[in-house]
């Protein structure tokens, strides 16, 4: 019997991976993230969740294996997770009173076949202040998440509106990811 691998070490996508497989092993991919120049940004995380997912394959040929990236989109620029508190602060600056994009990648690999897809969430902040970036920062959330925010948690007093699927912008595109893995496995 094939087991479910996840490649990834992200509490959110490990409890959301839970609603719709309940047998699942975790092995993080440490595979280097590089990304050709060419690469568009809304094509980047299915790209890197292609690559996590290769990586953790090799290991477990015969199984099958998940992988996932996020990122944020705003005016163009490529939002990933914060170094430190500093660029936490300039990367909600930049999204504060604006509109941007959640994009999540997942490729499922077993052998030499495998699926990618991406969901896109459209995310709109409230106008915020200093004090208001520098009191979400304290909190610690922003640190390990992609545009230093997490939907999920205290960063949910952020968010004006969001039209998109929600758990895309947690981390996982949980409704699609069954869809794609149903398939997945009926043809394999």
């Amino acid at each position: 019997m094939r087991k479910i691998i996840l490649a990834s070490k992200s509490p959110r996508r490990q409890e959301l991976l839970k609603d719709i497989v309940t047998d699942f092993l975790i092995d993080p991919s440490d595979a280097q993230e590089v990304v050709p120049a060419y690469t568009t940004a809304e094509d980047i995380p299915q790209l890197l969740a292609k690559l996590k997912a290769c990586d953790i394959s090799k290991k477990h040929p015969d199984d099958i294996v998940i992988g996932s990236d996020t990122l944020v989109i705003s005016d163009g620029a490529v939002l990933t997770k914060p170094r430190d508190d500093a660029h936490a602060f300039e990367m909600l600056r930049m999204l504060s009173g604006k509109t941007h994009k959640v994009i999540t990648g997942c490729a499922i690999k077993c052998g030499e076949k495998e699926r990618t897809f991406s969901v896109e969430t459209v995310v709109e902040f409230y106008k915020l202040t200093d004090a208001e970036i520098n009191e979400y920062i304290k909190t610690g959330d922003c640190i390990d998440k992609a545009g230093a925010y997490g939907i999920q948690s205290y960063g949910k007093t952020l968010v004006k509106s969001i039209s998109g699927d929600y758990f895309n912008v947690v981390g996982l595109p949980v409704a699609r990811l069954k869809r794609e893995l149903d398939v997945f496995m009926a043809e394999i």
